[in-house]
């Protein structure tokens, strides 16, 4: 019994199962920007309101182990920054919201300008400096418009 086609077989799935891999690692924490026209009500998410300048939303599961960290972060970058608030949801009891927003991972993270419309969105664990650096985008285009 030959089992060269066998061995090759199981070497191809491997190797597209490490490329697809990496390439959904890669994507990981990266913003992509967002055109939308839904303005976000915060008290579909439960709070009373949003940010005055910048609103980071994030959904999170009881579940997720990397939620917590990315709440103490986005929690942290929200209290430096004036007029930036940050609200975590839990998808764990809403799951109308992960149908709503298209959550497919936790966390997952949307800046929200001052009217509520989502700008920006984050797969997975976003870095500081990335978070940041939208904010300051953000805030630049709402103070030349």
């Amino acid at each position: 019994m030959d089992l060269t086609p066998s061995l090759v077989t199981a070497g191809v799935l491997v190797a597209l199962t490490v490329v697809v891999g990496l390439t959904l690692r890669r994507r990981q924490g990266r913003a992509r920007a967002v055109s939308s026209t839904e303005v976000v009500d915060p008290r579909s998410l439960g709070a009373d309101a949003l940010g005055e300048q910048a609103t980071l939303l994030q959904f999170s599961t009881e579940m997720c182990s990397r939620c917590p960290g990315v709440h103490r972060l986005l929690s942290a970058i929200a209290d430096s920054r004036g007029g930036v608030r940050h609200l975590d949801v839990d998808l764990t009891h809403r799951p109308d919201l992960a149908q709503r927003f298209r959550v497919l991972q936790t966390p997952t993270t949307l800046v929200l300008d001052r009217r509520g419309s989502i700008r920006t969105r984050f797969g997975g664990t976003p870095g500081r400096a990335v978070i940041e650096l939208e904010l300051d985008r953000l805030l630049t285009e709402d103070t030349h418009a």
